[in-house]
């Protein structure tokens, strides 16, 4: 099994975010399928590869992974004549790649998107890992609402956040939270809206790990259910859509939850799929073909019909031609 390089621009500073955390701990699961490393390619970084210092060896025996939405186009051009897959979290990104790279999704909802655009590539589904450390603490739940300042809505934020402080104890995080599974399992209801933000970026919710964290630590959750969220999200089920009409029908919901203290607790059969035990049982399998494929692409080149837009307006043009020429004949017999 050839070796794994997670590409990721920087391992801190000003890259981190869930996206970085969320490769990196792809990574981690990875060597315990086969032999895996990170390298940067932005800046460079003591202790960790480079990739421009890597290029200038054999590698046969290497698979790049890249998942940096904004630098997948750039690096899989700089990378054509390796062996590259792409680790696809967000959608929208505008760009297409060949059918000699795979994709590896984070959710069905971007695999859905991938599917469509790229039809004659090979897709497959694996999802984040919610690390076990989200799980129920059986702590006092003395925050009433909790909600994360970065990606909420201006709704959230401007009018929803300021009704609801006149009547429980709202916990607003604007800053890194060092154990956030403590801090869910101390809150009754999670406050989650980032449609707003996402269609403002202009690509898609790529998996949404916080309500799900959320909901493993027994925290009632009310979010929106763009993109990846709509993956595990269940309004009526496991959690309630936000933005639900009016402001005060929501602040109605929210306190109705609040005041009920329900222990909430979210079925192990949704939850297994995201912990780390079927996360590598997939890869291993996710890998093992990827791997036959490098093998058979060596040897020969790809011959289906890309889905480009010129194809696609001479395919309509096509269907177009057929449908007029059945009408004149139809009319022709009459």
């Amino acid at each position: 099994m050839r070796k794994l390089y997670f590409l990721v621009p920087g391992t801190g500073g000003k890259f981190a975010c869930g996206g970085l955390w969320a490769e990196l701990k792809t990574l981690n699961l990875a060597q315990q399928v086969c032999s895996a490393d990170v390298v940067t390619y932005r800046q460079r970084e003591k202790g960790t590869l480079f990739l421009d210092d890597l290029l200038e060896k054999n590698l046969e025996n290497v698979i790049f992974v890249i998942s940096w939405g904004f630098d997948v186009a750039k690096l899989a051009a700089k990378l054509r004549q390796y062996h590259v897959v792409y680790h696809a979290h967000s959608a929208g990104y505008r760009f297409r790649l060949p059918a000699s790279i795979p994709i590896i999704t984070v959710s069905r909802n971007t695999m859905g998107y991938w599917g469509q655009r790229s039809p004659n590539s090979l897709i497959y589904y694996l999802p984040n890992h919610i690390s076990d450390e989200f799980q129920h603490l059986s702590l006092e739940r003395d925050i009433d609402v909790l909600v994360q300042a970065r990606k909420s809505s201006e709704y959230l934020m401007q009018e929803l956040i300021p009704a609801l402080q006149k009547q429980c104890n709202v916990r607003v995080v604007d800053s890194y939270v060092d154990d956030l599974a403590r801090l869910f399992n101390r809150a009754k209801v999670y406050l989650y809206d980032s449609a707003e933000y996402w269609a403002q970026q202009g690509v898609s919710e790529g998996f949404g790990l916080q309500p799900l964290e959320a909901l493993a630590c027994g925290c009632q959750v009310f979010s929106s259910i763009n993109g990846g969220l709509s993956d595990y999200l269940d309004p009526g089920f496991n959690c309630y859509k936000i933005a639900g009409y009016s402001k005060e029908y929501d602040v109605q919901r929210i306190l109705k939850v609040i005041d009920a203290s329900e222990l909430f607790t979210l079925s192990d059969q949704l939850l297994a799929e995201y912990r780390a035990e079927n996360i590598t049982k997939r890869f291993k399998v996710i890998l093992d073909d990827i791997n036959d494929f490098f093998d058979y692409k060596k040897h020969h080149s790809s011959n289906i019909k890309s889905l480009t837009r010129i194809r696609v307006a001479t395919l309509l043009t096509q269907r177009i031609y057929k449908q007029l020429r059945r009408k004149f004949f139809r009319g022709n017999r009459s």
